[in-house]
């Protein structure tokens, strides 16, 4: 027979293992969740930092050195995380596209065209203002010349839907307008748009409201006599605001 001594040891010895073991299953279950979130927040770093060097160099000037640099790890720990400049900007450009749709998408689907046209315009262009500001990344990762195809194509059918959206808008002001005219008029107004918005984006303070208030005034300007078509037409044709 064991003896009382050599007993004991061993039931301590069971209990202790177990003890350890389900330590270590707890263990085990708590790490990944910590390096979960050890590489989300370093991805979310880098990205930032991609976005930071996008908008200084270009997108084609800018390399991952330069990426690994301005977020203050080294070439290999991004190499972790994304194999190339074209994932990090893939990624990137993803995550634009969706804060895009969450944000300024829904308010121009909601535009209440019934407004003054001053009115209507700051609708439409303050809340695109704002996001561009708060994301210049957006506009280099939507327009660049080398940009990954699957940037490019999301872009596109972004700016489709968009123009299909002014078009109506145009349409809703003035039903006379034939479809080619419409189309070719939304096409003017986005390229106002878009050199607007390069302009505003390379001034800060007050020279940038500054041309805040001179994009606002060319397109006013230049839509007037459609909102005025637009008045007539809804005077002189109440029937079809019924």
């Amino acid at each position: 027979m064991p003896k009382r001594g050599q007993k004991a040891t061993g039931g301590t010895s069971t209990g202790s293992t177990a003890g350890a073991a389900e330590q270590h299953t707890q263990t085990d279950s708590t790490q990944p969740r910590r390096r979960q979130a050890r590489g989300e927040r370093r991805i979310a770093q880098l990205l930032k930092a991609a976005a930071d060097v996008f908008c200084r160099s270009g997108y084609t000037a800018a390399s991952t050195n330069a990426i690994a640099r301005e977020a203050g790890v080294s070439p290999g720990t991004l190499y972790q995380f994304f194999p190339n400049k074209e994932a990090i900007a893939v990624e990137l450009g993803g995550q634009l596209l969706q804060r895009w749709r969450e944000s300024y998408g829904t308010v121009f689907e909601e535009l209440d065209t019934t407004l003054p046209p001053d009115r209507l315009l700051d609708s439409f262009l303050d809340p695109l203002i704002a996001f561009i500001c708060e994301h210049p990344a957006f506009t280099v990762l939507m327009h660049g010349s080398e940009i990954p195809g699957r940037i490019t194509e999301e872009h596109d059918a972004v700016h489709s839907a968009l123009l299909v959206r002014v078009e109506q808008i145009l349409g809703e002001l003035h039903p006379a307008y034939p479809p080619d005219v419409l189309h070719r008029t939304a096409n003017f107004v986005f390229a106002v748009v878009k050199s607007g918005l390069e302009l505003i984006l390379a001034h800060e303070g007050a020279e940038r409201a500054g041309y805040i208030t001179e994009l606002k005034t060319a397109l006013l300007r230049y839509l007037t006599p459609l909102f005025d078509a637009g008045a007539l037409a809804a005077a002189e044709h109440p029937d079809r605001n019924g």
